[in-house]
């Protein structure tokens, strides 16, 4: 066999190698999601959940009735010239809110429709006839960070989000993301709360935190390839640079 012949073939074994290294990937263990689901499986209905209020929530809270001149005093405008906007509500570190007429209102730990219904009974307690009271939470927002494909903080246009829908607003865990150890971090009356979850177990939909809340924090670590992607690279580089170093040698023996 002559040089070379045996240049060709130490070429095309480096050129292998290379090309093991670039297309390395994670097993299919790592990244699917739900792997111990069967068929025809019914979980518990979560339908009825619904978010509680926390310290320094911003509530809107209208008030309306068939006379709408009785109602006014139960709505704070703000000056003219704003088109006659509804202030805000803002829970305070007590868990209360200033509301006209009524006064101190507690409605730290109470759902919005807990709320709603609180503010209405003592409405029809000598006040207003028939009213209708709307509550919603303005900064329900919630923030993912990690190895997702678009990380930021997003803002929630109704008042419930899963776990795997704020994921899916995030563009999905990248290849890189773990699947097996995702944190959501929950403010629980003034105390940072740590959960993990399995997104590749189905008990996953019986969490406490698959239903989120307002200013949740979901984190995906980076898997083991990720971690290791950077020694990758540089084994990589040191594999094409000896490849091209030998390459020069074979020319200069073989002229």
């Amino acid at each position: 066999m002559n040089l070379k012949s045996c240049t060709i073939k130490v070429l095309i074994k480096l050129c292998v190698i290379s090309t093991l290294f670039a297309t390395s990937c994670s097993p299919k263990k790592e990244v699917a999601y739900f792997q111990n689901a069967k068929n025809f499986e019914t979980i518990v209905d979560t339908d009825t959940f619904e978010p509680k209020i926390k310290i320094d929530d911003n509530l809107s809270i209208s008030v309306s009735t068939f006379d709408m001149e009785a109602s006014k005093p139960f709505n704070l405008f703000r000056e003219a010239g704003s088109a006659g906007q509804i202030i805000n509500y803002l829970v305070d570190v007590n868990g209360n809110i200033e509301f006209p007429v009524l006064g101190k209102i507690k409605v730290l730990g109470l759902t919005v429709s807990e709320v709603r219904d609180l503010i209405q009974q003592k409405l029809e307690e000598g006040y207003l006839k028939d009213p209708v009271v709307i509550v919603r939470i303005l900064n329900f927002r919630v923030s993912v960070l990690g190895e997702v494909r678009n990380p930021g903080t997003f803002s929630i246009t109704g008042e419930r989000i899963t776990l795997l829908q704020a994921l899916a607003t995030a563009g999905d865990l990248t290849i890189k993301g773990r699947r097996d150890n995702v944190l959501v971090v929950r403010d629980f009356k003034g105390t940072k709360t740590y959960t993990r979850v399995d997104l590749t177990n189905k008990e996953l939909f019986n969490s406490p935190v698959y239903f989120l809340t307002q200013n949740d924090i979901i984190y995906v670590e980076p898997n083991h390839s990720a971690s290791s992607g950077y020694f990758v690279d540089a084994r990589l580089g040191t594999i094409l640079s000896i490849s091209s170093f030998l390459l020069g040698i074979v020319v200069l023996v073989t002229r």
